[in-house]
């Protein structure tokens, strides 16, 4: 039997795919990722370093300086200070020179919390003005 030109068209037709419902489900798809993504900010200190130029400070005004190394040791006047002994000498040297602030100067390579412990002892000994400087 021969087909018609008529029934050919009908053929083609209905063997078309159509991908309006797919492009429907994929930009559906697409708002629930959207949606349901977290965006997360993680957690963390900011840290603002002026630029400073270096300026010569009166030794009536010396500051304590406390160096931590990279091995978690803490220097205080080229002396090695037990990290239990540290709120000891920052109060003595505080009480020499009441004026004077602590500056921490912290290694790169050092443990965050040697820095947080030599912090709470300066703050146990009554000294709130901290300052964190590179090694």
């Amino acid at each position: 039997m021969r087909r018609t030109d008529l029934s050919m068209g009908a053929d083609d037709e209905e063997n078309e795919i159509n991908l309006t419902p797919m492009l429907d489900v994929v930009f559906i798809m697409l708002i629930f990722f959207i949606v349901t993504a977290s965006f997360i900010k993680e957690a963390g200190i900011d840290v603002n370093r002026p630029d400073a130029p270096q300026v010569e400070t009166p030794p009536e005004e010396a500051n304590i300086l406390i160096v931590i190394r990279p091995n978690d040791e803490i220097w205080i006047d080229r002396r090695i200070i037990d990290p239990k002994a540290l709120r000891a000498n920052i109060e003595r040297l505080h009480a020499e020179n009441p004026q004077s602030n602590v500056v921490i100067q912290v290694n790169a390579k050092s443990t965050n919390k040697m820095l947080v412990a030599v912090m709470d002892a300066s703050r146990q000994a009554g000294v709130y003005n901290i300052s964190i400087a590179d090694n």
